[in-house]
């Protein structure tokens, strides 16, 4: 009996940790990371749609489904730190050259019939670029309330990370970046009584 093992492989997000070269007072898995940026990346379409009027084209729930495969070739890869990975034009392509090997690789545990579409979404192509671009805002946000955790936990290790993912964001120029930033990231400062607070 044939056995395709990608779902198993991707099952093991849970064992790579990010952050790698910061003293971290909690660890986050890519499994965490990739269920906040889907969330996020579903939010951030909401937005753009509803609130911002920016949402023509975006599809929420592909969206948010790609966001789930985003970093899957890092099951293979690993977390490779970010001052490695973008130092340079020749490190950067060939990191990702990497990345689109490992997705070619991942998709190939797959049954015939699930390999184009499989890998259209480790790689992102399924997405147009209006998506890709709130796949990224997020992916960042992600990031960012990461460093906001753990500064609030008293690390300083992630201040100067802080900053660079909230300037990297806002050279976005992404209108629902934008709003989440200012309307629902305060909230993440919040305890658990203060965000449901006579909410319920």
């Amino acid at each position: 009996m044939k056995t395709y093992p990608l779902s198993a492989l991707l099952g093991r997000m849970k064992y790579i940790t990010r952050w790698s070269l910061m003293r971290n007072g909690r660890p986050e898995s890519l499994s965490e990371h990739t269920a906040d940026t889907a969330l996020l990346a579903h939010m951030l379409c909401l937005i753009a749609r509803k609130c911002t009027g920016t949402g023509a084209g975006l599809r929420p729930e592909m969206v948010a489904t790609a966001a789930l495969y985003h970093d899957a070739p890092e099951i293979l890869t690993g977390d490779m730190p970010t001052p490695v990975k973008y130092k340079n034009d020749a490190l950067r392509n060939a990191y990702k050259a990497v990345e689109r090997e490992s997705a070619r690789v991942m998709a190939s545990l797959q049954p015939e019939e699930l390999r184009a579409e499989t890998e259209a979404y480790l790689t992102g192509t399924v997405l147009n670029d209006a998506e890709r671009k709130v796949l990224k805002a997020a992916d960042r946000l992600s990031a960012l309330i990461k460093c906001i955790e753990e500064s609030q936990g008293g690390n300083h290790e992630f201040e100067a990370a802080r900053e660079q993912q909230l300037a990297a964001l806002h050279e976005m120029n992404c209108p629902e970046a934008e709003y989440f930033i200012q309307h629902m990231l305060p909230c993440y400062a919040q305890n658990l009584d203060e965000l449901t607070r006579g909410r319920f």
